[in-house]
């Protein structure tokens, strides 16, 4: 019985610890069907996809690990991502939450769409295209 309590105890404590050390949570959001969708309109799913200096299923660029990284710092986490991450589906997901936990705390869709295409300060017309792309796939996989 002390081993069970000790386990269950270990596992909560663990549990804890990556939501902390990924500072990926957003309040318990589900971003994975608009993830879905973007991932289909950036790579067609493929992690080893390369347009200039995009990289990975969800096309990251340098300056967004840079992001990433300058957010867990502020939080005072000491997980840091490297470029090769960006080839890594799990990785660029957790940059991708992390993105919108700092930019997105209303985990507003049309906006994390169009920030993910045009940065926190977007244009609306310049964003048209690709949110329209990726509203098309979200619907498929939100329904």
């Amino acid at each position: 019985m002390k081993k069970v309590i000790l386990a269950c105890l270990l596992y909560l404590s663990f549990s804890a610890w990556c939501i902390a050390d990924n500072e990926t949570d957003n309040n318990g959001f589900d971003w994975e069907p608009l993830m879905a969708a973007l991932i289909k309109v950036e790579s067609n799913g493929n992690p080893n996809a390369v347009s200039g200096r995009s990289v990975g299923a969800l096309q990251i660029t340098p300056g967004l690990v840079e992001e990433c990284n300058r957010i867990l710092k502020k939080r005072g986490s000491s997980k840091r991502y490297t470029l090769k991450d960006r080839f890594s589906i799990d990785k660029s997901k957790e940059m991708f939450v992390l993105f919108q936990s700092r930019h997105n705390p209303n985990n507003d869709i049309s906006f994390a769409i169009r920030s993910w295409n045009g940065g926190p300060r977007f244009s609306v017309k310049a964003t048209q295209r690709y949110f329209n792309k990726v509203m098309k796939y979200y619907k498929k996989t939100d329904a």
